[in-house]
């Protein structure tokens, strides 16, 4: 079993660290070598139970705590998150593979989030509404009441922070059920929260079979809000649980991003920028660059820059130093690239670079780029999550539009153009949540992150993700 520098594993349940007994057990590995990092506890009913508890009894006095005591222990969390990220980068870095460097930008991500939100916290304004008849009109913003959260293993960092620190700032209680591919992370930021001075029972943090857990959670009438990133297949069955309780949902979830490349950009600089958000955290993103629509006058020239820029970032384990692109978090992600660039050349795609495993150890596939690529291919179709980049050519605007909007998903998309105009037009015709214009960083804190169509509704970040954990009562006296 690996286990240098990787924490022991357990279930914190109303401030209770809890493991070992009659419980199931799962297995964390490390994707750089596929072996044993640790055994990981699941949670039982009466886990569930206990952090249900947990939850009802210490929102009633959560949500009574002035914003700016709230905002205190959030930002004092950030503080403890930022002072040891390398440490928690490192946890990161073994479970999940991504290069430290990666990793270690997450955690300062995280630290981030938290205090972003201990401020915004503080602004979660009311109003007061003109008199009418003599009537006082006023709105409350209340928090919703104690929250789900589930969050997947590629950032298992951000994602959570995202989702706790936004339920805490707003005054809600918190279950945080992490992927079980990465605990060690979200133990660590739970860790800092308890040592920041967080009440006991305001955030429990548990594991175990997901579609269980998921299903007993929303379905309790403690659980007025569910906080969910992950795929679309099963957000729309968490989304269906939700409704039967009629409880409000924020859902993240899957995308396919196009990225339309005008004839005028700056094809060296697009290709580099283009090149380093693929393989970023080997392209295990949800708002990776997915989809490469390339004018034709300058698609030659963008693959051969493209290509020369992949080649650039060396593959290899997220530990060693040097190394820029680590291995896929799971076996089914290689069984996943294999099968997409496998359908793409029987349909006629060519493969510029990659298309195979590099190495027999761990858990990589070479950063590949597919040609030519037809519209009916799978990879086309369903979002690779993965270092394939499928390229395809486009002729006019109407053209590249009309690709860049076929599919049922809209969280990310991308265009590098030098006219004014054409941006503007772009920032009108392409349907997605989030749409960067010649750059790839499309997330900061204080930015509303989330979709439109299939990739779910509701936003986490920015102020609209406070607002998703608030309520309002109208309130009007004489």
């Amino acid at each position: 079993m690996e286990r240098a520098s990787y924490p022991d594993l357990y279930l914190f349940i109303g401030g209770e660290r809890r493991s070992g007994g009659e419980r199931g057990w799962g297995k964390v590995h490390n994707p750089a070598t596929g072996g044993e990092l640790a055994k990981l506890p699941h949670a039982t009913r009466r886990d569930l139970d206990d952090a249900l508890a947990a939850a009802a009894a210490s929102f009633e006095t959560w949500k009574r705590v002035p914003p700016v005591e709230r905002a205190r222990i959030l930002e004092r969390a950030g503080d403890l998150i930022r002072e040891r990220a390398r440490e928690i980068a490192t946890i990161l870095t073994l479970e999940e593979g991504k290069v430290l460097a990666e990793a270690e930008v997450e955690v300062n991500f995280a630290a981030d989030t938290f205090q972003w939100f201990a401020e915004e916290g503080k602004r979660a304004y009311g109003r007061i509404i003109p008199a009418r008849a003599g009537q006082r009109q006023l709105v409350l913003k209340e928090p919703v009441g104690p929250v789900a959260a589930f969050s997947p293993w590629n950032f298992p960092a951000l994602t959570p922070a995202r989702k706790i620190a936004a339920a805490l700032a707003a005054g809600c209680s918190c279950i945080a059920k992490p992927a079980e591919e990465t605990p060690g992370t979200a133990l660590a930021i739970a860790r800092a929260l308890e040592e920041a001075g967080l009440p006991k029972g305001v955030l429990s943090v548990v594991f175990g079979v997901p579609s269980e857990i998921s299903t007993y959670l929303i379905a309790s009438p403690v659980i007025r809000k569910i906080s969910f990133t992950g795929s679309t297949v099963v957000g729309k069955e968490l989304a269906r649980l939700a409704a039967a309780g009629v409880k409000r949902a924020t859902m993240e979830l899957g995308g396919h991003a196009p990225v339309v490349i005008f004839e005028d950009a700056d094809i060296a600089r697009t290709a580099a920028l283009a090149a380093a958000a693929k393989l970023r955290n080997a392209g295990q993103v949800c708002v990776s660059p997915t989809r490469f629509y390339v004018q034709q006058k300058v698609h030659d020239d963008f693959v051969d820059a493209f290509t020369a820029e992949l080649q650039k970032l060396p593959q290899g384990p997220g530990l060693e130093p040097g190394n820029r692109v680590g291995p896929m978090a799971n076996p089914r992600r290689i069984e996943a690239m294999e099968r997409f660039v496998s359908d793409a050349r029987e349909k006629g795609a060519k493969i510029a670079m990659g298309g195979k495993r590099p190495r027999n150890d761990g858990w990589f596939y070479a950063p590949t780029v597919l040609t030519d690529v037809p519209e009916d291919a799978l990879v086309m179709n369903d979002e690779p999550f993965g270092p394939v980049a499928p390229i395809a050519r486009f002729d006019d605007f109407d053209d590249a539009i009309a690709k860049a909007n076929r599919l049922n998903y809209g969280l990310a998309a991308y265009a590098f153009t030098a006219s004014l105009s054409r941006a503007s037009q772009l920032m009108d015709a392409v349907e997605t949540g989030m749409l960067a214009l010649n750059h790839c960083v499309i997330s900061s804190p204080e930015t509303p992150f989330g979709g439109v169509k299939e990739s779910g509704y509701g936003y986490e970040s920015g102020a609209e993700g406070l607002e998703a954990y608030l309520q309002s009562k109208f309130v009007t006296a004489v």
